[in-house]
């Protein structure tokens, strides 16, 4: 502004001074009047251009705020570019996990479909086994009204006996099977959902990645953990791995046919001694026994991952060695309980077992058995001990052996043994099997077992 000024003072003096040269022309009379207005000239001047710089400084305050608020909008638009950019980066990999996953499942689609249509064709060959065994039983019985003689009728119903006794055991197999089929049913259900629900949000991200432009993004909610590894799984097994039977089944083949210790290979395995319970139809791998409360089951997460007690009496086979058997075949996982008035029942499941990494978790379909079910199916239950716990589940008890847990409490045949004094009213907690639904059973005895479903050899 002071420059400005002194740029232009010269230049009205020097027009003053023009009008005084020229004013000598004039008569001597006007002299000061011309002096006056020549003062006059000046103070107009000066005030118009002190109007002026008040002006240019008004309008350079306003120029000097609407250049501050436009940095103030660049470094929002370069923080919303910034942030919409790490955004689109999170959907891209969310959607490229998504992706995968979509594709895990449908390979296990596959393969349960193909499974699913094996136990199809061997349930049909079943059947016609089953009308042709029920063919042979009504002529046999009508060989049976005709004989007379006492030797030879003896002989025929020994042997109308013994297909008898072969027809139930098909029937059996046969609806044990249909309840694989089932249960297959529903994973293949409840994998669609799944596959659907992925699909459903990978397209939810490719229309959100379109739109990346906007300042705005929807973050997607992970997707629930889906474990593809499952028991259901057809595995071709090849017996010349080893020369050690892999489970008690490969030993029943092998015609060994009395109970006792043996030592087994299971794939992928060391070998170690396991109890094989032998019945007419069954072969069992035993990997629990309760009797008497001889051995003390309330051991560490190592004990119970590793082992312990007596194969001959009462022991835990370890859940490392359970791991082993149950990722070589299907099995079905056998309970029997036996109560303080000699009462025996039994429970069988299809299950899946994970390693240890996921505190070896253990997931349950119910196939048969004559008392309710304990244990919650299709639920994540990983195994517990004293020194080891999931992370949502801290229980109270510190006397309570390992057990495959969703709650604390309830159903626990790993638990103290108490024995029952005869007369005694009060129930004291033990051995327990707790349905959902009705009353707790007090257990005296527990015995947990494995039998190989030969589904790796269905055509």
């Amino acid at each position: 502004m002071k420059v400005l000024l002194l740029l232009l003072l010269p230049l009205v003096f020097s027009a003053s001074i023009e009008k005084l040269e020229d004013g000598q022309f004039d008569s001597l009379p006007a002299e000061p009047k011309s002096r006056f207005a020549m003062l006059d000239d000046v103070r107009i001047l000066a005030n118009g251009l002190l109007q002026l710089g008040h002006g240019l400084k008004d309008f350079v305050h306003k120029t000097k705020g609407q250049i501050n608020e436009i940095f103030q909008k660049l470094n929002l638009f370069d923080k919303s570019f910034y942030d919409l950019s790490e955004q689109t980066n999170e959907i891209r990999e969310k959607e490229e996990e998504l992706k995968e996953k979509t594709s895990r499942l449908q390979e296990n689609n596959e393969e349960l479909k193909n499974l699913s249509s094996k136990i199809y064709s061997q349930i049909e060959h079943l059947l016609q086994d089953k009308v042709q065994l029920q063919a042979k039983i009504g002529r046999l019985e009508e060989k049976l009204n005709q004989i007379t003689e006492g030797h030879q009728e003896f002989q025929d119903h020994k042997e109308l006996a013994a297909l008898k006794q072969y027809v139930e055991q098909q029937d059996t197999n046969i609806r044990r099977l249909l309840k694989v089929v089932a249960d297959q049913n529903v994973q293949l259900d409840y994998q669609n959902s799944q596959i659907k629900d992925l699909e459903d949000k990978i397209g939810n991200v490719s229309v959100v990645d379109s739109k990346k432009s906007s300042p705005r993004s929807n973050k997607l909610d992970d997707p629930r953990a889906f474990n593809p590894s499952s028991n259901l799984t057809v595995q071709m097994l090849d017996p010349n791995v080893s020369d050690l039977p892999r489970d008690c089944n490969d030993i029943s083949n092998d015609g060994g046919r009395r109970s006792g210790i043996y030592t087994i290979r299971p794939n992928n395995s060391a070998e170690f001694g396991v109890y094989c319970e032998f019945t007419a139809d069954t072969a069992w791998t035993v990997i629990q026994r309760r009797t008497d409360g001889s051995v003390d089951f309330n051991q560490t997460w190592e004990d119970y991952t590793r082992g312990f007690g007596d194969l001959r009496g009462e022991f835990w086979l370890g859940l490392q060695k359970i791991f082993s058997l149950s990722q070589q075949a299907d099995y079905i996982l056998h309970i029997e309980l036996q109560d303080w008035k000699n009462n025996n029942r039994f429970v069988e499941y299809l299950f899946s077992l994970g390693n240890e990494d996921t505190s070896f978790t253990l997931q349950l379909s119910q196939v048969l058995g004559n008392v309710p079910g304990a244990l919650p199916e299709y639920t994540p239950l990983p195994f517990s001990t004293s020194d080891h716990h999931s992370q949502h589940l801290k229980c109270a008890e510190t006397s309570s052996g390992g057990w495959w847990k969703a709650s604390c409490g309830g159903t626990n045949l790993n638990a103290k043994y108490r024995s029952r004094v005869k007369g005694e009213r009060r129930r004291v907690q033990g051995l327990s099997w707790k349905p959902e639904k009705g009353r707790m059973y007090s257990l005296r005895s527990t015995k947990i077992m494995l039998y190989r479903t030969e589904m790796e050899n269905f055509e």
